[in-house]
């Protein structure tokens, strides 16, 4: 119901502000680009869900050999006594559990490709328990908004892109990333947690917060003492032998259950050329609002609105530039990638907007886009409080990236 309303929102919005350019500005053009973006998005909603059904195959199938091999009912055991805490609804031992597990780790590591179908696999064993199908579960929502909160140890992509556009150190804005994206996760389960009356306070939650709070300090650390060249390095490796020692362990799983590894595998994959069609309607509409919305330029009109606002009250305005990508984020990780270089290009990879585009790029994660496929594809359409907590867990990412840019950057 929520996403109904900011879909037509986007439209009504884009609509007015178009009006008022022809009438007052004579800008003969606004509609055409309008016109034109709805094209362009429709037919790279089509390619993104056309070039995810080879992925989605392939993990899918990978999958299918960790469950009929019980490697992922394994993993649902270990984990059960903290995923017990966060999903009270799922059923000890659940293979959900394990779908949601590779889904997290593949995305602190930075492996998208892997992390959209084992987050697809998640969300279909969570509907199978789903009692109203139309409607998003708790479980459903906690693991929405993990996912929209963007938690990323390895961002490798965006230290790229800096060495790509000559940033001198691109690896400087590893640690604060880290920061930022920590605390929108943080900040993300409480909200989910409040809603959802779950208990945070306990033992059991508090030794695991500690564990992960402990490990991504050892992390920073760690790569704290590296060179640009070794961190490069070692994080790749880090996430491709992850990657390949999952396939590895699955596989070897089967073989021990004495299953058909091969015959496991296709059962899976044919599951991913189904999932890949069944979102396409869904990802076409949230990317065709969110390219009216930006063709339209409401954006440049928050934007600027921010700006104004912020000169009001005294404050310095120096972060107001790296605010599109902000706000880009929670609407679509290609815009908002295409933002951040751009912000690179403009101000320099080493200037202070530039960095702060690179830590809001890193610190959380494309909430309606993620909203719109993962619920779309098991046919959700009620999606209760997960896109305000989704929401919640960007702004607190936002706001942790401005403090931490400020803290290691600001001149």
């Amino acid at each position: 119901m929520v996403l109904n309303y900011i879909w037509i929102a986007f439209f009504i919005i884009a609509f007015v502000i178009a009006l008022i350019k022809l009438i007052f500005f004579g800008d003969t053009q606004v509609f055409s680009e309008i016109m034109n973006s709805t094209f362009s998005s429709s037919k790279t909603a089509f390619d993104i869900s056309l070039g995810l059904t080879g992925v989605l195959s392939l993990w899918l199938g990978i999958m299918k050999i960790g469950e009929n091999g019980g490697l992922i009912a394994t993993l649902s055991r270990w984990l059960s006594p903290v995923f017990c805490k966060l999903f009270p609804d799922i059923p000890k031992g659940h293979p959900a559990t394990g779908a949601i597990f590779m889904n997290i780790a593949a995305n602190m590591l930075g492996l998208d490709n892997a992390a959209t179908p084992m987050g697809l696999k998640a969300m279909k064993e969570l509907q199978e328990l789903n009692s109203n199908k139309d409607t998003a579960s708790n479980p459903m929502i906690m693991f929405l908004v993990l996912n929209t909160s963007g938690l990323t140890l390895i961002p490798i992509s965006i230290m790229v892109y800096r060495a790509q556009l000559g940033a001198a150190q691109p690896t400087d804005v590893f640690i604060p990333i880290m920061i930022a994206t920590f605390f929108s996760t943080l900040a993300g389960t409480i909200a989910v947690s409040l809603y959802q009356r779950i208990n945070l306070l306990n033992k059991t939650m508090l030794v695991f917060l500690g564990a992960i709070s402990t490990f991504i300090g050892g992390i920073i650390y760690l790569f704290s003492t590296m060179q640009r060249e070794q961190i490069d390095l070692y994080s790749t490796l880090s996430a491709n032998i992850f990657l390949f020692l999952v396939i590895i362990c699955f596989i070897t799983a089967g073989i021990r259950k004495k299953i058909n590894v091969y015959e496991s595998f296709v059962e899976g994959a044919k599951e991913g050329f189904g999932t890949a069609v069944r979102i396409i309607p869904y990802l076409i509409a949230i990317l065709v609002g969110i390219a009216v919305f930006r063709a339209s330029g409401a954006m440049d009109l928050i934007i600027k609105g921010i700006e104004y606002l912020v000169k009001i009250c005294g404050l310095d305005t120096s972060f107001v530039g790296g605010l599109p990508t902000a706000l880009m984020k929670p609407l679509s990780g290609s815009g908002a990638r295409g933002l951040m270089v751009d912000a690179m290009k403009t101000y320099g990879a080493d200037s202070f907007v530039g960095r702060l585009s690179c830590i809001f790029q890193g610190s959380t994660d494309t909430t309606f886009y993620i909203l719109a496929v993962y619920f779309g594809s098991v046919g959700v359409r009620k999606t209760r409080h997960a896109v305000v907590c989704g929401l919640i867990a960007d702004l607190a990412g936002v706001i942790a990236a401005i403090l931490v840019c400020y803290l290691f950057f600001y001149k």
